[in-house]
């Protein structure tokens, strides 16, 4: 039978899109043989419309719940107005069914008007969800945790689309989470072993 979750359709579309093998240099300083240019998949149509529903469900089976989802800028960006988005229709097909707004962290606070670091939603003592794209050092998901913290809001989980599990990012996030679930929809090895099981089937097809 086949899989057609939103997590599975997502998979599929990543590894398809946003994956590419070579050699690359990362945001850490280091190499690595391959890539995941999750912005690719978060931008596309279908590909927005499946992060947002599927991060929803990764929340609601893992009991987290939120007024709210917001990450550092701009990886970020695509992720928060899907899951806003998604939560929006949601409560459309399921009356009652709670609404997630969305907000952005700023890599420094602006020099002009407000002069705000979080744009959108901020409330103090809301419950939020911090999301990035792909984690390997956990540095900007680090950044937009303190962030939503120092505006008074506590954060109810972590949530990344792809996870390197690099030697230091997971425990890093979870250190500045404090408590908070750290989740992840797939590691970089499904989604590498996913853009190899599509190869193959195209070059025996």
């Amino acid at each position: 039978m086949t899989d057609t979750s939103y997590a599975s359709q997502l998979l599929s579309l990543l590894a398809r899109i946003s994956f590419r093998l070579g050699q690359f240099k990362l945001s850490s300083g280091g190499t690595s043989d391959y890539y995941i240019d999750c912005r690719t998949t978060t931008l596309h149509a279908e590909g927005g419309r499946l992060t947002g529903h599927a991060i929803l469900e990764l929340l609601e089976k893992n009991g987290v719940k939120a007024d709210a989802v917001g990450g550092l800028t701009m990886g970020a960006d695509p992720i928060v107005s899907n899951v806003a988005t998604a939560s929006a229709w949601r409560a459309i097909e399921q009356p009652g069914s709670p609404l997630m707004h969305g907000f952005l962290v700023r890599k420094a606070e602006k020099t002009h008007g407000t002069g705000r670091r979080i744009e959108g939603f901020l409330r103090e003592g809301a419950h939020v969800v911090i999301v990035d794209d792909v984690c390997t050092t956990g540095a900007s998901t680090i950044n937009a945790i303190e962030a939503a913290r120092e505006a008074g809001m506590t954060v109810a989980a972590v949530v990344c689309i792809v996870e390197r599990e690099e030697a230091n990012g997971r425990p890093a996030v979870e250190h500045a989470a404090q408590g908070a679930p750290f989740l992840r929809l797939f590691t970089a090895k499904d989604v590498r072993a996913e853009h190899v099981a599509q190869l193959e089937a195209a070059s025996s097809s």
